[in-house]
């Protein structure tokens, strides 16, 4: 017993509809002959009527048949109908209950009410009680077909989303995996180019070498931190590039003794194809300072990413020999045709930006300003 509203009608096979099925009620009253008035009159009006003349008697039946609502007297003798009420409340699924009493009292009906009933209706043998009888029923019965389907639609909800979430974390396991085996993959090629450019004595092959694995080891990373960071869809990319610059840090103090790299960095997160860009040309721009900007080998790398509203702002500079490629007339930007200036631009096209030099008397300033977000 479930104590639900009747199902729709079926069609026929000439396409008309049968009539529904009629709604099941359980009255309960020690008065056998309103009783039967009630089972009489809602009869006519198409309800199926089941007297039960006691608390315990509509209890049992109550829990043995199914019943699409239940009118329930309160003064009963033995087990009145409050007491009734709260054990059917306590039944699985149980049907809804209207109360019925002769007394006016307020009190009595916010109790029913507290105590689970749907309704409540004095009692009155007069014609507006059956009337008001039946509109309790069909109202106390609409009323559980709505929460039920309400119920339902939630359940679907909630399950939906545990299918959506099951998804997705299956999918970021997956990213997870791909990530690590691709970083597993360029941690490999770095590996050959350091032991490529360890046996040659071309100075010139070896510095092609050494850079080749440095632009492989700015994509590795990205590759790293994605499949080490429970966020797959973003990079940290202060996180991201101050990791890079250690990297080339200690490659300074190894191969070139007092270059130091600092970095000043706003916490910003982007996707990780623009901050693969950003890392090969942080690391373009670094190493070229770091070779070329102070002869005696000592002096500064400065490196600064700052989020200006929707958009980053992405410098390095130095106070060096000053950069000897040319720049366009009129915009200073870079018009050098060198192989890490041409990947400094093409990684720049990527950003949808173009790299500048600043004007100044002494040392190198190249900015990079672009999008926070890929501009659709």
């Amino acid at each position: 017993m479930d104590g639900s509203a009747p199902e729709p009608s079926a069609p026929l096979q000439d396409g008309t509809s049968a009539p529904p099925a009629p709604l099941r009620v359980l009255y309960v009253d020690d008065d056998p002959a309103l009783g039967r008035l009630v089972q009489r009159q809602l009869g006519r009006l198409g309800f199926e009527v089941v007297l039960a003349g006691s608390g315990e008697d509509g209890l049992a039946l109550v829990a043995a048949e199914r019943f699409d609502v239940v009118a329930l007297d309160h003064y009963m003798p033995g087990q009145d109908g409050i007491t009734t009420l709260r054990a059917i409340r306590a039944l699985d699924r149980p049907p809804p209950v209207v109360y019925v009493t002769g007394a006016q009292d307020g009190r009595l009906a916010v109790a029913a009410l507290k105590a689970g009933a749907a309704d409540y209706v004095v009692k009155e043998v007069q014609a507006d009680f059956i009337e008001l009888l039946r509109a309790a029923f069909v109202a106390a019965v609409e009323q559980v077909r709505m929460r039920r389907a309400h119920e339902a639609a939630e359940a679907e909800i909630r399950a939906a989303r545990d299918r959506f979430e099951a998804l997705a974390a299956e999918r970021a396991l997956l990213l997870r995996e791909m990530n690590h085996r691709v970083g597993n993959s360029l941690q490999i090629i770095m590996s050959l180019l350091s032991v490529q450019a360890s046996a040659t004595d071309d100075g010139r092959v070896k510095e092609a070498l050494d850079s080749a694995r440095n632009r492989v080891s700015a994509v590795a990373q990205v590759h790293r931190r994605l499949y080490t960071s429970d966020q797959i869809a973003t990079v940290a990319l202060d996180q991201y590039i101050g990791s890079l610059l250690d990297d080339l840090q200690v490659s300074a103090h190894r191969d070139l003794g007092g270059i130091t790299i600092t970095l000043d960095a706003d916490p910003i997160h982007i996707d990780p194809d623009r901050a693969v860009a950003v890392g090969i040309i942080a690391t373009e721009l670094v190493i070229n300072a770091m070779k070329y900007a102070y002869p005696g080998g000592e002096g500064a790398v400065r490196v600064a990413l700052k989020r200006q509203g929707e958009r980053i702002d992405f410098t390095v500079e130095d106070d060096g020999a000053g950069m000897a490629a040319p720049k366009a007339p009129e915009t200073g930007a870079i018009a050098s045709s060198g192989l890490g200036t041409r990947i400094v631009r093409a990684m720049s096209t990527k950003l949808g930006c173009e790299p500048t030099l600043d004007a100044r008397e002494t040392g190198t300033c190249v900015r990079l300003t672009f999008r926070l977000a890929e501009h659709a």
